[in-house]
């Protein structure tokens, strides 16, 4: 139920007084649909007003903005501003001065939050003694001579490494007959044209290939 027209006008002017700034009718419609009133309503409600002259209005175009009497508010003097002033200023560095107490209790409470708890450190304790002890046991066998790797395992993983340094050289070849075409009648200059492309060779990044190759035959030796 929509309110009754004197009480519409006194919920504008309550509101209009409380914002004290310019306002188009759109801007007080959407704030008092909580009150149940329809634009339409608000508009008469403004216009009433201005003509009994409780508030006021200027008329820019089509659009009318409405204003508060300013004569109704009390307007301080240059010393109170000063002090109202001085007090904000207070207030702002007090308000800081919390912000920074709620930063150091956040901060804190994460650090009490990010601590173990005496279940969790025995828990933690238990798995890492089980660690130590599943790597003590390979280090004696280790010292004893005891083969970790089947020869059946090793044999499989040089299978797959020589076969992945194949696939290194077989492409390595086949960039460079691709790159020699290119550049080969190209105008631009090799080095120059590789870095805008971003291309590295292995020497690049410091990778020797032959190193890599060198370490079957240092397996196969040492067998």
């Amino acid at each position: 139920m929509a309110p009754k027209a004197d009480n519409t006008e006194g919920i504008v002017l309550n509101f209009v007084n409380e914002q004290n700034r310019p306002l188009n009718v759109q801007n007080a419609a959407d704030a008092l649909q909580k009150f149940n009133l329809k634009k339409a309503a608000v508009q008469k409600a403004l216009d009433n007003l201005c003509d009994s002259g409780k508030m006021s209005f200027k008329e820019y175009g089509k659009q009318k903005i409405y204003l508060a009497r300013q004569d109704q508010f009390d307007i301080p003097d240059t010393e109170e501003l000063n002090r109202m002033k001085e007090e904000n200023a207070n207030l702002q560095e007090k308000l800081n001065e919390q912000k920074k107490a709620i930063s150091e209790v956040e901060a804190e409470m994460k650090s009490l939050q990010s601590n173990l708890t005496m279940e969790e450190i025995h828990a933690r304790e238990s798995k890492l003694r089980k660690e130590v002890d599943e790597m003590e046991k390979k280090l004696i066998k280790l010292r004893e001579g005891v083969t970790l790797v089947s020869p059946e395992e090793r044999k499989a993983i040089e299978g797959l490494y020589s076969e992945a340094l194949n696939q290194w050289r077989r492409r390595k070849r086949m960039f460079r007959d691709v790159w020699d075409a290119i550049t080969e009648n190209s105008p631009k200059n090799p080095k120059e044209f590789k870095e805008e492309l971003g291309v590295e060779y292995d020497e690049d990044v410091d990778v020797n290939f032959q190193s890599f190759a060198d370490l079957i035959q240092h397996g196969k030796k040492h067998r």
